[in-house]
C-alpha cells in the first residue's frame, strides 16, 4: 500500500488524475472503475481539461462506475448516472456503449446484479478503480456488516451513509434506502486501485484503513489484501494517522 498525502484537495485531485492519464496512455482500452460523490469531482474536472487540451483520449476506454440508488431514474438529477453525464462523460470522448452504470430501476434487480458482472468480466476486468470512502469506511456502498458480499449485490444503506448524503436532496428523507453496488470482492479483482479522501470528516476512516487490521465494520480495510494499492488523502484526511502506522507502509507526501 502507497499512501501520498498532499496539501489539499486540488493537489489530490492533481495527482489522482495524473494516475488515470498515465494508465490510459499506457493502454489506450482501459478500463476503469469510477467513483461519484464529491471526492472525485476535481479529478474529473482536470481529466476533462486534459481531453480538451488534447492530452488524453478516452475513444476507447470501458467504464464502470461502483453502484447506484434504486428506485432513481437515469435522468433523476441525484442519480450516480445523471451525475456520471453531467460532470463528466458529457465533457470527453467516450462511447455512450463503453460506459456501464448499474440500472437502479431494473425490474429484476438481482438479475441485474449478476448482468452487472458479467459485464466486467466480459470487458477483461477493470485495470484502474477509482474509490472514494465514507465517514464510516464504506467503499461503493459495501456498508459495515457482520459479514462481506463479495459480488454486486443489492445494499440496505446505513443512517451514517443517508446523513452523509442528504447535502444532495432537499432533504434526508428523499435520501433512497437501497442501492446497487459492486461488492469488495468485484472491487479487490481491479488490477490497480486508487481511493481519494479528503477532510477531517474522512480522517478516522482513513486511519483505520491504513491501520491494516482486516475488520468488516471498516469496509476499506479490505484493501490491504490488495497488491497495488494508491491512497491518496490531503492533510486533513491524514489527520489521525498515528506516526507508527506510517512507518510500516510507503509514505509519499
Amino acid at each position: 500500500m502507497k499512501v501520498i498525502i498532499t496539501v489539499n484537495y486540488d493537489e489530490m485531485s492533481k495527482k489522482a488524475a495524473e494516475i488515470v492519464k498515465k494508465q490510459i496512455k499506457e493502454k489506450h482500452n482501459t478500463v476503469l472503475g469510477l467513483a461519484t460523490g464529491s471526492t472525485p469531482l476535481g479529478m474529473y474536472k482536470l481529466l476533462i481539461e486534459m481531453y480538451k487540451r488534447g492530452e488524453i483520449d478516452f475513444s476507447n476506454v470501458i467504464t464502470f462506475n461502483l453502484d447506484e440508488y434504486i428506485g432513481l431514474s437515469p435522468d433523476h438529477p441525484q442519480s450516480y448516472h445523471y451525475f456520471m453525464f453531467h460532470n463528466f462523460f458529457n465533457h470527453i470522448n467516450v462511447k455512450k456503449e463503453n460506459v456501464h452504470i448499474p440500472n437502479g430501476i431494473a425490474e429484476d434487480l438481482e438479475e441485474e446484479c449478476r448482468k452487472y458482472e458479467g459485464e466486467i468480466e466480459k470487458a477483461g476486468g477493470i485495470d484502474l478503480q477509482i474509490l472514494g470512502i465514507g465517514v464510516n469506511g464504506h467503499i461503493g456502498f459495501n456498508e459495515p456488516e457482520e459479514s462481506i458480499e463479495t459480488k454486486t449485490h443489492v445494499v440496505t444503506l446505513t443512517e451514517d451513509t443517508i446523513n452523509a448524503n442528504k447535502r444532495f436532496f432537499k432533504s434526508a428523507e428523499e435520501v433512497p434506502r437501497k442501492a446497487i453496488t459492486m461488492g469488495l470482492g468485484s472491487i479487490m479483482k481491479a488490477k490497480k486501485i486508487v481511493l481519494l479522501a479528503s477532510g477531517k470528516n474522512k480522517a478516522e476512516a482513513i486511519k483505520e484503513t491504513i491501520k491494516g487490521q482486516l475488520t468488516t465494520k471498516v469496509p476499506a480495510t479490505v484493501l490491504a489484501l490488495h497488491p497495488d494499492v494508491t491512497i491518496i488523502i490531503d492533510k486533513e484526511a491524514a489527520s489521525l494517522i498515528p506516526d507508527e502506522d506510517l512507518k510500516e507502509i510507503e509514505v509519499i507526501i
